[in-house]
């Protein structure tokens, strides 16, 4: 079989998180009540003018400086000519000639543990379309539209070909997804459906640089799903070459419980002509520097400066930083004196996986900052222990009550008084006397057995450090 690689471009739809929609001052709010938020405009009704709103522009252009582009001084709309009954009008306004961006990039980390560049061709703006809602009356299958989603306004990614695998797609979308978070720009959901991938893709004889006919894939709604699809279709374009079909260019689906990508339509371009009604977008150089200067600290940076500032290794800081709530959250927990490790242990460790199992995100969460940084402190002076730490840390998700009232209330306060667990350390090598032979016999193993029986008589509450020593200190002739 003949030894193909693939060439692999993205078109990635962004939702802008902006109050209104693209063109009119209906709400743009994901989840309503369907055709609630609807008015002439985006109902595309005769006569109706659209105003262009300017803070799409401004949450636009962030997310163009985030992934590196350089804004265009001059973009402009078309009417990007199509049918179909999500688009009644018969035309979608987007930046189809002079988009707002061209000649971005984004680094990831190749397959090989190498840095690759991953460029990206422009970027240009687009009013969403509406919504087509399937569903069966009696035995009969009928569509509805709904026209929330109509005139959202929509930032489209068309990247370069130059990933060649599925795991290029896949960091490539999670690169790019955590910049436009950090610019503020967009919540990038792909379960929400506020960020969409389609992935065009092609194969070619490894080594040859010709482009061949590529395929079209849609409805991925996960980054999983992202490289599935991607690694399926190369397989089924490699045995259909095998089997002397030609590739055909057309648009697929993904269907993630079969794992296989389903034909779905044959690809169709429409005319995109200048639109009338909206003014071309000028760019002054001192709205632009407005812009560049409104940049939030971007992960990398963020990450190499925690590095420096706080000592966590390269790796731990740049996973840290790999969502901004939780660089947000690590950085105000460290304004308290507590070790940036620990922060860092106990933040990925034990409440990023409690929020998860919850439901619940870090700014919403009753665990604030403050909370969180009290707790490790008191675990940090050895005034609770870390087993003891983790039940109090669930029982703050449910009381606004002070840390050590929580403590108090429960039990929780570590048992450090040397009297107290000599008496729990006498009455567990009395009931394990086969343990303390085995241990004077050699076995060091039977140390841990004996400390977490003592742990056990204490109810968890000991002090495993003391308990140690005074064991060894115990069983030492």
């Amino acid at each position: 079989m003949m030894d193909y690689e693939a060439v692999i471009g993205l078109e990635i739809h962004v939702e802008l998180n902006c109050p209104t929609k693209m063109f009119c001052d209906c709400p743009n709010r994901p989840g309503d009540e369907p055709n609630k938020n609807t008015c002439p405009i985006c109902l595309w009704l005769p006569g109706a003018i659209p105003r262009f709103g300017y803070e799409a522009l401004d949450k636009a252009a962030l997310a163009c400086l985030a992934l590196n582009c350089e804004i265009q001084e001059k973009s402009a709309f078309d009417q990007k000519v199509y049918y179909y009954p999500d688009l009644p009008k018969g035309f979608q306004l987007s930046q189809a000639h002079y988009p707002l961006a061209r000649n971005g990039w984004l680094n990831i980390i190749g397959e090989d543990g190498q840095a690759k560049r991953l460029r990206i061709h422009h970027i240009h703006m687009e009013e969403d379309v509406a919504k087509l809602v399937h569903e069966m009356e009696g035995k009969n299958p009928i569509s509805l539209v709904d026209f929330n989603r109509a005139g959202a306004p929509l930032i489209e990614i068309v990247t370069e070909p130059d990933m060649r695998s599925p795991h290029d797609a896949m960091e490539f979308v999670r690169l790019l997804r955590t910049q436009i978070r950090y610019a503020g720009s967009s919540e990038c959901s792909l379960e929400a459906g506020t960020m969409r991938v389609d992935a065009n893709i092609s194969i070619r004889p490894r080594g040859t640089d010709q482009m061949n006919t590529k395929v079209e894939v849609k409805n991925m709604n996960s980054i999983r799903h992202v490289g599935d699809a991607i690694a399926y279709e190369i397989e089924r374009q490699q045995e259909s070459l095998a089997a002397g079909e030609p590739i055909v260019l057309h648009t697929r689906l993904w269907d993630p419980v079969k794992k296989v990508t389903i034909a779905m339509r044959g690809k169709f371009a429409g005319p995109c002509v200048p639109d009338p009604s909206v003014p071309p977008i000028v760019i002054s150089r001192e709205w632009l520097a407005d812009k560049i200067a409104r940049l939030p600290e971007m992960p990398t940076v963020k990450a190499e400066r925690f590095n420096r500032q706080f000592g966590l290794s390269e790796e731990e800081a740049f996973q840290l930083c790999g969502e901004k709530e939780t660089a947000d959250y690590f950085e105000q927990v460290m304004a308290f004196p507590v070790p940036a490790r620990m922060v860092n242990h106990w933040l990925t460790t034990q409440l990023l996986p409690a929020l998860k199992e919850r439901e619940e995100t870090l700014p919403a969460s009753r665990v604030t900052p403050s909370r969180f940084a009290e707790l490790l402190t008191l675990i940090d002076r050895n005034e609770v222990n870390a087993n003891s730490a983790k039940t109090v840390l669930v029982r703050l998700f449910e009381t606004d009550l002070p840390v050590r009232t929580v403590i108090e209330q429960g039990g929780f306060s570590q048992v450090s008084d040397a009297s107290e667990l000599e008496g729990i350390i006498a009455g567990v090598l009395e009931k394990h006397a086969a343990a303390v032979a085995d241990y004077r016999g050699g076995n060091a193993k039977t140390l841990g057995f004996l400390i977490g029986q003592a742990m056990q008589a204490s109810g968890g509450k000991a002090n495993p450090k003391m308990v140690r020593e005074l064991l060894i200190k115990t069983l030492t002739p």
